[in-house]
Protein backbone atom coordinates (compact mmCIF):
# COMPACT_ATOMS: atom_id res chain seq x y z
CA UNK A 1 0.00 0.00 0.00
CA UNK A 2 1.16 3.40 -1.01
CA UNK A 3 1.93 5.38 2.36
CA UNK A 4 0.58 8.81 2.08
CA UNK A 5 1.49 11.66 3.65
CA UNK A 6 -1.21 14.42 5.03
CA UNK A 7 -0.18 17.95 5.89
CA UNK A 8 -0.50 19.92 9.19
CA UNK A 9 -3.83 21.22 9.49
CA UNK A 10 -4.53 25.25 10.89
CA UNK A 11 -6.33 23.29 13.40
CA UNK A 12 -3.52 21.42 14.27
CA UNK A 13 -1.37 24.48 14.30
CA UNK A 14 -3.14 25.88 16.99
CA UNK A 15 -3.28 23.30 19.36
CA UNK A 16 0.74 23.44 18.75
CA UNK A 17 0.73 26.82 20.03
CA UNK A 18 -1.51 26.06 22.85
CA UNK A 19 0.76 23.16 23.80
CA UNK A 20 4.27 25.06 22.99
CA UNK A 21 2.82 28.05 25.53
CA UNK A 22 2.07 25.55 27.98
CA UNK A 23 6.30 24.35 27.60
CA UNK A 24 5.18 20.74 26.21
CA UNK A 25 8.21 18.67 24.31
CA UNK A 26 7.95 18.19 21.08
CA UNK A 27 7.49 14.25 21.55
CA UNK A 28 4.25 15.33 23.94
CA UNK A 29 3.06 17.34 21.09
CA UNK A 30 3.31 14.61 18.69
CA UNK A 31 1.59 12.03 20.88
CA UNK A 32 -0.89 14.51 21.42
CA UNK A 33 -1.89 15.00 17.76
CA UNK A 34 -0.82 11.77 16.78
CA UNK A 35 2.08 12.97 14.35
CA UNK A 36 5.35 12.16 14.20
CA UNK A 37 7.87 13.86 16.05
CA UNK A 38 10.16 14.63 13.44
CA UNK A 39 7.09 16.30 11.39
CA UNK A 40 6.08 18.58 14.98
CA UNK A 41 10.45 19.43 15.32
CA UNK A 42 10.19 20.22 11.26
CA UNK A 43 6.98 22.43 11.82
CA UNK A 44 8.46 24.17 14.92
CA UNK A 45 11.85 25.20 13.32
CA UNK A 46 10.71 26.23 9.75
CA UNK A 47 7.62 28.54 11.56
CA UNK A 48 9.28 29.61 14.65
CA UNK A 49 9.56 33.36 14.50
CA UNK A 50 12.24 35.95 16.72
CA UNK A 51 9.42 35.35 19.59
CA UNK A 52 7.37 32.15 18.82
CA UNK A 53 5.32 30.07 17.08
CA UNK A 54 2.54 31.61 15.56
CA UNK A 55 -0.54 29.36 13.85
CA UNK A 56 -1.82 31.77 11.40
CA UNK A 57 1.90 32.82 9.90
CA UNK A 58 2.82 28.91 9.89
CA UNK A 59 -0.56 28.26 7.60
CA UNK A 60 -0.02 31.37 5.58
CA UNK A 61 3.19 30.31 4.72
CA UNK A 62 2.00 26.63 4.19
CA UNK A 63 -0.22 27.74 1.38
CA UNK A 64 2.41 29.61 -0.21
CA UNK A 65 4.59 26.81 0.01
CA UNK A 66 1.86 24.47 -1.52
CA UNK A 67 1.05 27.03 -4.08
CA UNK A 68 4.83 27.06 -5.20
CA UNK A 69 5.59 23.74 -5.12
CA UNK A 70 5.60 22.79 -9.01
CA UNK A 71 6.32 26.15 -9.66
CA UNK A 72 10.22 25.74 -9.76
CA UNK A 73 12.07 25.22 -12.97
CA UNK A 74 13.94 21.95 -12.78
CA UNK A 75 16.18 21.94 -16.05
CA UNK A 76 16.58 24.94 -17.47
CA UNK A 77 18.60 24.47 -20.52
CA UNK A 78 19.23 20.63 -22.63
CA UNK A 79 22.39 21.34 -22.40
CA UNK A 80 22.30 20.98 -18.47
CA UNK A 81 20.10 18.13 -19.22
CA UNK A 82 22.70 16.39 -20.91
CA UNK A 83 25.40 17.52 -18.58
CA UNK A 84 23.02 15.92 -15.56
CA UNK A 85 22.55 12.89 -17.69
CA UNK A 86 26.14 12.02 -18.62
CA UNK A 87 27.35 12.53 -14.79
CA UNK A 88 24.10 10.28 -13.30
CA UNK A 89 25.72 8.25 -15.87
CA UNK A 90 28.64 8.06 -14.39
CA UNK A 91 27.81 7.28 -10.64
CA UNK A 92 26.95 10.88 -8.95
CA UNK A 93 24.82 11.59 -7.25
CA UNK A 94 22.23 14.73 -7.47
CA UNK A 95 24.20 16.35 -4.74
CA UNK A 96 27.65 15.75 -6.43
CA UNK A 97 26.56 16.81 -9.90
CA UNK A 98 24.54 20.27 -8.21
CA UNK A 99 27.83 21.08 -6.19
CA UNK A 100 30.41 20.63 -9.29
CA UNK A 101 28.06 22.20 -11.65
CA UNK A 102 28.79 25.34 -9.34
CA UNK A 103 31.68 25.14 -8.74
CA UNK A 104 32.68 24.64 -12.19
CA UNK A 105 31.03 27.72 -13.09
CA UNK A 106 30.19 27.02 -16.39
CA UNK A 107 26.50 25.91 -17.02
CA UNK A 108 23.54 27.27 -14.70
CA UNK A 109 23.50 26.07 -11.16
CA UNK A 110 20.87 23.90 -10.35
CA UNK A 111 19.52 22.07 -6.78
CA UNK A 112 19.84 18.42 -5.79
CA UNK A 113 16.27 18.52 -4.91
CA UNK A 114 15.50 20.38 -8.82
CA UNK A 115 17.48 17.28 -10.15
CA UNK A 116 15.32 14.47 -8.25
CA UNK A 117 12.21 16.60 -9.52
CA UNK A 118 13.27 16.39 -13.35
CA UNK A 119 14.19 12.80 -12.88
CA UNK A 120 11.19 11.87 -11.40
CA UNK A 121 8.67 14.05 -13.71
CA UNK A 122 10.57 14.09 -17.17
CA UNK A 123 13.49 11.66 -17.18
CA UNK A 124 12.31 8.25 -15.33
CA UNK A 125 14.46 6.59 -17.99
CA UNK A 126 17.12 7.44 -15.09
CA UNK A 127 16.08 6.68 -11.98
CA UNK A 128 17.98 3.26 -12.38
CA UNK A 129 21.08 5.53 -11.70
CA UNK A 130 19.95 6.94 -8.52
CA UNK A 131 21.52 4.90 -5.73
CA UNK A 132 19.27 3.29 -2.76
CA UNK A 133 20.51 2.32 0.58
CA UNK A 134 19.43 -0.34 2.03
CA UNK A 135 19.59 -1.57 6.27
CA UNK A 136 20.01 -5.20 7.20
CA UNK A 137 19.70 -6.35 10.67
CA UNK A 138 21.41 -9.33 12.23
CA UNK A 139 18.92 -12.45 12.94
CA UNK A 140 17.74 -12.06 16.37
CA UNK A 141 19.18 -14.60 18.75
CA UNK A 142 22.83 -14.72 17.29
CA UNK A 143 25.59 -12.68 18.09
CA UNK A 144 28.16 -11.12 15.70
CA UNK A 145 31.24 -11.33 17.83
CA UNK A 146 30.34 -14.95 19.71
CA UNK A 147 34.11 -15.75 18.76
CA UNK A 148 37.12 -14.59 20.32
CA UNK A 149 38.59 -11.83 17.74
CA UNK A 150 41.83 -12.35 15.88
CA UNK A 151 44.27 -9.84 16.90
CA UNK A 152 47.52 -9.31 14.73
CA UNK A 153 51.06 -9.02 16.80
CA UNK A 154 52.65 -6.10 17.81
CA UNK A 155 49.89 -4.36 17.10
CA UNK A 156 49.03 -0.61 18.25
CA UNK A 157 45.44 0.28 18.79
CA UNK A 158 43.99 3.03 16.96
CA UNK A 159 43.32 4.50 20.40
CA UNK A 160 46.81 5.58 20.46
CA UNK A 161 46.50 6.94 17.19
CA UNK A 162 47.58 10.85 17.12
CA UNK A 163 44.60 13.65 17.05
CA UNK A 164 46.47 15.24 13.81
CA UNK A 165 45.84 12.23 12.26
CA UNK A 166 42.14 11.94 13.16
CA UNK A 167 41.44 15.15 12.34
CA UNK A 168 42.92 14.75 9.16
CA UNK A 169 45.34 18.35 9.29
CA UNK A 170 48.10 15.84 7.77
CA UNK A 171 47.85 13.82 4.09
CA UNK A 172 49.78 10.62 4.23
CA UNK A 173 47.73 8.64 6.37
CA UNK A 174 46.11 5.83 4.72
CA UNK A 175 43.20 3.09 5.32
CA UNK A 176 44.04 -0.23 4.41
CA UNK A 177 41.05 -3.23 3.59
CA UNK A 178 40.63 -6.09 2.06
CA UNK A 179 37.64 -6.31 -0.81
CA UNK A 180 36.40 -9.95 -0.99
CA UNK A 181 34.27 -11.85 -3.47
CA UNK A 182 32.87 -14.71 -4.88
CA UNK A 183 36.23 -16.40 -6.18
CA UNK A 184 39.93 -17.30 -4.49
CA UNK A 185 40.83 -13.95 -5.32
CA UNK A 186 40.47 -10.33 -3.55
CA UNK A 187 40.83 -6.27 -4.40
CA UNK A 188 43.25 -4.45 -2.08
CA UNK A 189 42.07 -1.17 -0.95
CA UNK A 190 44.39 1.53 -0.28
CA UNK A 191 42.64 4.98 0.58
CA UNK A 192 44.29 7.80 1.57
CA UNK A 193 42.43 10.01 4.61
CA UNK A 194 42.32 13.56 4.02
CA UNK A 195 42.15 13.59 0.46
CA UNK A 196 40.04 10.15 -0.19
CA UNK A 197 42.51 9.23 -2.72
CA UNK A 198 42.58 5.48 -3.43
CA UNK A 199 45.07 2.75 -4.59
CA UNK A 200 43.41 -0.61 -5.84
CA UNK A 201 45.13 -3.95 -6.87
CA UNK A 202 43.84 -7.34 -7.59
CA UNK A 203 45.48 -9.76 -5.48
CA UNK A 204 45.62 -13.75 -6.42
CA UNK A 205 44.10 -14.52 -2.74
CA UNK A 206 43.55 -13.51 0.16
CA UNK A 207 46.79 -14.34 2.78
CA UNK A 208 48.50 -12.06 4.20
CA UNK A 209 51.87 -12.13 1.77
CA UNK A 210 49.18 -11.72 -1.18
CA UNK A 211 48.18 -8.48 1.02
CA UNK A 212 51.63 -7.15 1.72
CA UNK A 213 52.94 -7.33 -1.35
CA UNK A 214 49.97 -5.41 -3.19
CA UNK A 215 50.17 -2.69 -0.51
CA UNK A 216 54.19 -1.76 -1.26
CA UNK A 217 53.53 -2.07 -4.96
CA UNK A 218 50.50 0.54 -5.03
CA UNK A 219 52.34 2.71 -1.79
CA UNK A 220 56.18 2.89 -2.83
CA UNK A 221 56.31 4.03 -6.21
CA UNK A 222 54.28 7.45 -4.06
CA UNK A 223 56.70 10.70 -2.27
CA UNK A 224 57.66 10.19 0.92
CA UNK A 225 55.58 13.08 1.86
CA UNK A 226 52.48 10.96 1.66
CA UNK A 227 53.19 8.34 3.06
CA UNK A 228 53.12 8.22 7.29
CA UNK A 229 50.82 5.63 8.54
CA UNK A 230 48.09 2.82 7.73
CA UNK A 231 45.33 1.93 9.73
CA UNK A 232 43.92 -1.61 9.61
CA UNK A 233 41.29 -4.17 10.95
CA UNK A 234 42.26 -6.97 12.88
CA UNK A 235 42.02 -9.62 10.12
CA UNK A 236 44.80 -12.24 9.35
CA UNK A 237 45.69 -10.37 6.50
CA UNK A 238 47.43 -7.75 8.21
CA UNK A 239 50.12 -9.85 10.49
CA UNK A 240 52.57 -8.51 7.87
CA UNK A 241 52.22 -4.83 8.68
CA UNK A 242 55.86 -4.85 10.77
CA UNK A 243 56.97 -5.93 7.29
CA UNK A 244 55.38 -3.20 5.13
CA UNK A 245 56.49 -0.49 7.84
CA UNK A 246 60.27 -1.23 7.76
CA UNK A 247 60.08 -1.33 4.01
CA UNK A 248 57.75 2.32 3.36
CA UNK A 249 59.08 3.95 6.58
CA UNK A 250 55.52 4.15 7.84
CA UNK A 251 53.86 2.93 11.24
CA UNK A 252 50.77 1.27 11.56
CA UNK A 253 47.67 1.35 13.67
CA UNK A 254 45.07 -1.32 14.40
CA UNK A 255 40.62 -0.81 15.04
CA UNK A 256 38.93 -1.94 18.05
CA UNK A 257 37.40 -5.87 17.30
CA UNK A 258 34.24 -5.74 15.49
CA UNK A 259 34.44 -1.73 14.99
CA UNK A 260 35.24 -1.44 11.19
CA UNK A 261 33.82 2.03 11.20
CA UNK A 262 36.57 3.27 13.38
CA UNK A 263 38.60 3.13 9.25
CA UNK A 264 35.53 4.69 7.96
CA UNK A 265 37.12 6.58 5.06
CA UNK A 266 37.85 3.01 3.36
CA UNK A 267 34.61 1.16 4.22
CA UNK A 268 33.10 3.85 3.01
CA UNK A 269 35.05 3.68 -0.40
CA UNK A 270 34.21 -0.17 -0.01
CA UNK A 271 30.31 0.86 -0.54
CA UNK A 272 31.28 3.01 -3.83
CA UNK A 273 33.08 0.05 -4.94
CA UNK A 274 30.21 -1.94 -4.78
CA UNK A 275 28.36 -0.06 -6.93
CA UNK A 276 30.34 -1.26 -9.69
CA UNK A 277 31.29 -4.48 -8.06
CA UNK A 278 28.74 -6.01 -5.94
CA UNK A 279 29.17 -8.44 -3.43
CA UNK A 280 30.13 -12.13 -4.54
CA UNK A 281 31.56 -10.99 -7.55
CA UNK A 282 34.18 -13.37 -8.79
CA UNK A 283 37.51 -11.41 -9.02
CA UNK A 284 38.67 -14.46 -10.82
CA UNK A 285 37.03 -13.23 -13.68
CA UNK A 286 37.58 -9.37 -12.81
CA UNK A 287 40.71 -8.29 -15.27
CA UNK A 288 43.02 -5.56 -13.95
CA UNK A 289 41.93 -3.44 -16.54
CA UNK A 290 38.30 -3.25 -14.93
CA UNK A 291 40.06 -2.84 -11.20
CA UNK A 292 41.85 0.11 -12.52
CA UNK A 293 38.63 2.06 -14.37
CA UNK A 294 36.85 1.54 -11.04
CA UNK A 295 40.07 3.24 -9.50
CA UNK A 296 39.83 5.80 -11.89
CA UNK A 297 36.04 6.89 -11.16
CA UNK A 298 36.74 6.73 -7.87
CA UNK A 299 39.78 8.97 -8.08
CA UNK A 300 37.80 11.84 -10.72
CA UNK A 301 34.43 11.68 -8.38
CA UNK A 302 33.65 15.10 -7.05
CA UNK A 303 33.49 14.95 -3.22
CA UNK A 304 31.27 16.92 -1.26
CA UNK A 305 33.97 17.32 1.57
CA UNK A 306 36.67 18.12 -0.49
CA UNK A 307 34.47 21.14 -1.65
CA UNK A 308 33.38 19.34 -5.03
CA UNK A 309 36.95 18.73 -5.79
CA UNK A 310 37.97 15.03 -7.22
CA UNK A 311 40.54 12.92 -4.69
CA UNK A 312 42.86 13.40 -7.56
CA UNK A 313 42.84 16.95 -7.55
CA UNK A 314 43.21 17.57 -3.88
CA UNK A 315 46.21 14.66 -3.80
CA UNK A 316 47.85 16.00 -6.50
CA UNK A 317 48.07 19.35 -5.37
CA UNK A 318 49.58 17.80 -1.93
CA UNK A 319 52.40 15.62 -3.86
CA UNK A 320 53.19 18.96 -5.73
CA UNK A 321 54.16 21.31 -2.10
Amino acid sequence: MKKTYKHLTEAERNLIVVMVNRNKSVQEIARELMRSPCTISRELKRNRGRNRYRAHLAQKRAVERHQTAHKHKRLKTYALQLEVESMLKKGWSPELIAGRIKKEAILPTISHEAIYQWIYSDADYLIGYLVRSHQTRWPKGKSKHSRRPFMPADRVSIDERPCYINERKQPGHWEADLLVGGGKSAVQVAVERKTRFTKLLKIPDKTAISSRTALFSVLSTLPKNILHSITYDNGSENVQHNVLNNSLGTSSFFCNPYHAWEKGTVENTNSLIRRSLPKRTNFDIISDADISKVESWLNNRPRKCLGFSTPSEVFNSHCCT
